[in-house]
């Protein structure tokens, strides 16, 4: 069994939404105040209504690929973000600028394939290593954040670690102990030769730079008495 609606209800709810003007849908509401045209072309936004602004759509893959007219050519770009700079701008800055980057990466990552595809050059490589540096320095910026703030409130200075128990031990797991390597027993005084070998080169190149330090001294101080 169906309820008859009345005219006056219908008129109500087919002015509770007026139109739909480039995007943008205009919700209104019956009130005394509404004083509607009484011509279908007049709009008249009502002072209780309420704006729904929806973005334009974008149909395709065009977002995944670089503007047409730098299809071949070399594009020239700036240089990387420094932490200096990321470390000045807020949080918010950050995350609009992190989509920013991402989106880039993207679209650079596709134009690698392509040129991979097709056997030829990528125009301006050196865009995607300035946009993988900027990430990784602006996670080292975020990171430094959170770690002020985890030491601020809790004193920890590193993040906490749940520790999880495992079914068996590890020298039991053979699946672990594949990815280990171990030295044999005779093979670890060799070892032992190359760390030292090693600890010998460092001294060796830290006193050549100590003694180049002196003579350099030396040298500046003679060039001022003179």
């Amino acid at each position: 069994r169906m309820a008859r609606v009345s005219q006056g209800s219908q008129r109500r709810l087919a002015a509770s939404v007026k139109g739909i003007f480039w995007g943008c849908v205009i919700f209104t509401c019956r009130t005394p105040e509404c004083d509607w045209p009484k011509k279908s072309t007049e709009v008249k936004i009502c002072p209780c209504s309420v704006l729904l602004h929806t973005s334009v759509s974008r149909k395709g893959l065009e977002e995944f690929f670089d503007n047409p007219k730098n299809w071949g050519k070399e594009v020239k770009s700036g240089d990387s973000w420094t932490v200096e700079q990321l470390r000045g701008k807020s949080s918010d800055d950050l995350h609009k600028l992190w989509y920013v980057l991402l989106k880039e990466r993207n679209m650079l990552l596709t134009l690698e394939q392509e040129s991979k595809r097709q056997s030829q050059k990528m125009p301006s490589p050196e865009r995607l290593e300035k946009v993988i540096k900027s990430m990784e320095r602006m996670d080292q910026v975020i990171q430094e954040r959170e770690d002020a703030l985890r030491l601020l409130q809790t004193g920890q200075e590193k993040e906490w670690y749940t520790y999880r128990e495992w079914p068996i031990p590890w020298y039991l797991n053979a699946r672990h102990k594949k990815k280990r390597f171990y030295y044999l027993p005779n093979v670890k005084p060799f070892i032992r030769l190359r760390y030292e070998k090693l600890l010998r080169m460092q001294y060796k190149e830290a006193a050549k730079q100590r003694r180049e330090k002196r003579l350099q001294e030396k040298t500046l101080a003679a060039e001022s008495e003179s």
